[in-house]
């Protein structure tokens, strides 16, 4: 199969990153014609919908098209057109190249953008939460196969989307094993290890009021985004003990920061989106060998099993969180054991080729004729 990906997406994604490796793996060609717009947006938390930045990135945007029509116009035929994450930017614009070369148009939603900046994040006003949900409609009218990333999102895209019905396909996010690969524990005292970019549906408050029962190990948070004026607040304030916070560190040595913990932390927030997701930091730890506690939700039950491959507590509940913190610290056989079954279930499910085989299976069932069209 010849794919051609599309747009002004972020490119180092690891979503993006791990589809592109694993097609290819599998013989698969991936054509690629991306201008680079958004990657100077570190944190994606909404500041770009400010008037004057959003009307530069919007010139940014439209300059790039410009650009990507021209390339295009030179790439020989393929079998499929991909709008990559986040796919609302450039669906109008893959699904004009997708209907003049007469090919299926794939979008990667994975995310509303209503519902990401205007609802869980609360970034955007009445008016221009109404416009991001204009956007996420385009995307789902025009598209042949839409991608989630979770069961439970798939069933809310199509809820919230009624059109989407019937094309919402489940591939999951999973994880580089070249940046993460599988490490022993650390022989260093045990400590906890937060990341994440700041966002609410992380439950940084529930961390943070954990992080302050006695018995809990010291946590390690590496996040700047939009809660982070609320953190240096809360740190001054009350800093729990042992707590470390790093602004941010290069997405290279991620993997190594995952090495250097014992336990890794997931998600506990109380949206409704929260209760969706299985984010990148959840693949990753999986990928390296690391116990991780996280909030039992729809989202996490689809690929963690609590007491096999993961503590999975109550959200927004610190008090539970704290004992599983302090119960995994005083057991090394525990972390251990959890360790050993989360990588094992990260290799059935989270490997560049398993997403790539769920990618294939799910949008063939969507597309049969795309079948025909076998790897390489």
């Amino acid at each position: 199969m010849k794919l051609l990906l599309v747009g002004t997406y972020e490119r180092s994604y690891p979503r993006i990153q791990v589809l592109r490796a694993g097609l290819t793996a599998r013989g698969h060609e991936v054509i690629e014609c991306h201008v680079p717009v958004w990657e100077r947006t570190q944190h994606k938390a909404g500041s770009f919908l400010r008037s004057g930045a959003l009307l530069a990135s919007v010139a940014r945007a439209a300059w790039a098209w410009i650009r990507i029509l021209v390339r295009e116009r030179h790439i020989g035929p393929v079998d499929v057109v991909m709008a990559g994450y986040p796919a609302q930017l450039d669906a109008p614009l893959a699904r004009a190249i997708a209907r003049r070369r007469k090919v299926p148009l794939i979008v990667d939603m994975m995310i509303s953008f209503s519902d990401t900046l205007g609802g869980d994040r609360g970034r955007a006003g009445r008016r221009m939460t109404h416009l991001l949900s204009l956007m996420d409609r385009q995307l789902v009218r025009g598209a042949d196969v839409i991608l989630a990333d979770t069961q439970a999102n798939a069933a809310w895209i199509e809820s919230e989307f009624p059109r989407a019905r019937g094309r919402v396909v489940v591939v999951s996010v999973g994880a580089d094993p070249e940046r993460f690969p599988e490490r022993p524990e650390p022989t260093t005292p045990v400590r906890a290890l937060f990341v994440g970019k700041l966002a609410p549906l992380h439950g940084l408050g529930v961390v943070l009021d954990a992080a302050r029962y006695p018995g809990v190990p010291p946590v390690r948070i590496i996040g700047d985004g939009q809660l982070a004026e609320w953190l240096a607040g809360e740190l001054a304030r009350d800093r729990p003990p042992g707590l470390e916070h790093v602004l941010w560190v290069p997405y290279a040595q991620l993997g190594e920061e995952l090495a250097r913990a014992h336990i890794c932390l997931g998600v506990f927030g109380g949206s409704d989106k929260a209760s969706r997701v299985v984010p990148n930091k959840v693949w990753q730890a999986m990928a390296v060998g690391r116990p991780i506690v996280t909030a039992d939700t729809p989202g996490a039950r689809e690929v963690l099993r609590d007491g096999h491959d993961a503590l999975l507590v109550p959200t927004g509940d610190a008090a539970a969180l704290a004992e599983a913190l302090a119960r995994l610290a005083r057991d090394p056989e525990l972390r251990a054991r959890l360790g050993a079954q989360a990588r094992r279930r990260y290799e059935e499910y989270g490997l560049p080729v398993c997403i790539a085989d769920q990618f294939i299976t799910a949008v063939t069932s969507r597309v049969p004729e795309l079948a025909s069209f076998p790897a390489e």
